[in-house]
């Protein structure tokens, strides 16, 4: 059988590699039932869904006629490791920054990476996920994040 299109091949192998490890990683816990889910249910079920959608854009890859089999080209080694140390930075310095210092921060320096550089955009994307970071995960769900600088008595 001829790949048709390569992107879609290979993002569909590492999309059912990673959801069959996450569903097997999830049977180290405890299941429960559909009433009461336990800690391995939600991701089991992530990791086969998303095994199930790699399968798809696998099949997709291999039936599908694509100009010149839609090549890979090279790996984009300056933006991943942009992206990479904008999360390191993150998780340094989420604890004693805050999540209104340091998703920003994470933010900025991912946006470097891009070739597509604009400071309005940038700002704007900080204040929205900012924003909507502090609205779901410490108002909505609860979680003990720090929001400000420790030493601002955050």
């Amino acid at each position: 059988m001829k790949i048709k299109s390569e992107k879609d091949f290979w993002s569909g192998l590492l999309f059912i590699v990673i959801g069959l490890g996450f569903a097997w990683g999830a049977t180290n816990y405890s299941f429960g039932s559909s009433a009461r889910p336990g800690p391995a249910y939600f991701p089991f079920g992530l990791g086969f869904l998303l095994a199930l959608l790699g399968l798809m854009v696998l099949i997709k890859a291999l039936k599908v006629d694509t100009k010149d089999g839609d090549k890979i080209g090279p790996w984009p080694f300056k933006p991943g490791i942009w992206i990479l140390g904008a999360v390191i930075v993150f998780g340094l310095l989420l604890p004693r920054l805050g999540m209104g210092v340091t998703l920003p921060l994470l933010i900025a320096i991912s946006s470097v990476g891009g070739g597509e550089f604009r400071w309005k955009e940038v700002v704007a994307n900080c204040v929205v996920l900012t924003v909507g970071s502090w609205l779901i995960f410490i108002k909505g769900l609860g979680l003990t994040i720090p929001l400000w600088p420790t030493f601002l008595g955050g």
